[in-house]
């Protein structure tokens, strides 16, 4: 079921991201957006849609919210990529923007799908207006100052810090750079519903840090044709992760230990949350 499900969201999103695009002027930025827009996982989009049918919303009212988390993740790794950042030549297989492009391009790019995103909470299509607002509002709590680029600056605050990070000093730096965009997902369907949050958020903060433990694992023994990006970065930079602090045995002993968390988080569901508890297994077994 999982990876059809995956599938069906990927090709949904796709759609409405072309859609979102489809008119805007023909020029090298919007080229350049629609390129960072394509391919990936687009797991943060199944986790909107996910979390949506856990309270009766169909996907056809929760696309535009799926479809804005996957803008704004794409504008995050175009300016993660650029040279004052991570300086990274690849992502996805393909050429970074700022490669195959340049910065500026790149730079204005990532401000308009960051831009595009806000757009997209404001569908009609998903519900009464306080319910978007309150999803703007989360989307912009997670992708700001204290969520997602609180974790960027800490990253990189962190490559010229003369002490390593502890353990609990890089999960809070993950909990904002990864962990807060996947919070945003995983909520985004109680938001629609007026529900509550708290279930889907603590599944969400286990999820999230297993991702990035993942992540952590591939980029020591993962293979780049598969990773469609350079590997090994974090350890020719000296920076302290998940794998160098606890050991790949000691991380992927975490990362199990997180997805059983998240997967108890689901109990209030019962079997409706069978493909987010299938989800947090696919997050620590992937190889990309």
């Amino acid at each position: 079921m999982f990876p059809e499900r995956l599938k069906a969201a990927q090709v949904a999103v796709e759609s409405r991201l072309a859609a979102a695009l489809e008119h805007q002027p023909d020029v090298p930025v919007v080229a350049a957006m629609r390129y960072a827009a394509q391919g990936g996982k687009r797991i943060r989009a199944f986790l909107v849609l996910e979390s949506a049918a856990l309270f009766g919303i169909e996907v056809s009212r929760a696309i535009s919210a799926a479809a804005a988390v996957e803008a704004l993740h794409a504008y995050s790794l175009i300016h993660d990529d650029l040279p004052a950042m991570d300086n990274d030549d690849l992502r996805r297989g393909q050429p970074t923007v700022h490669v195959k492009w340049d910065e500026a391009t790149a730079i204005l790019a990532g401000d308009a799908l960051q831009s595009l995103a806000f757009e997209l909470c404001c569908d009609p299509s998903l519900g009464p207006a306080d319910r978007r607002i309150a999803l703007v509002a989360e989307l912009a709590r997670a992708s700001g100052a204290e969520g997602m680029v609180l974790g960027q600056a800490l990253d990189i605050a962190a490559e010229t810090s003369a002490t390593p990070l502890t353990i609990e000093q890089i999960t809070d730096l993950q909990a904002g750079k990864t962990g807060a965009l996947i919070r945003f997902a995983s909520t985004a369907g109680a938001v629609l519903a007026g529900a509550d949050t708290g279930p889907l958020a603590t599944y969400a903060r286990a999820l999230g840090l297993a991702f990035q433990i993942a992540d952590d694992i591939l980029d020591v023994e993962g293979d780049p044709a598969k990773t469609g990006k350079r590997l090994g970065k974090d350890a020719d930079a000296g920076k302290a992760t998940f794998v160098s602090l606890l050991g790949l045995d000691g991380a992927r002993t975490r990362a199990r230990d997180l997805v059983s968390e998240a997967v108890a988080a689901l109990a209030p569901y019962g079997a409706a949350g069978r493909n987010l508890a299938e989800a947090a297994e696919f997050v620590i077994a992937r190889e990309s």
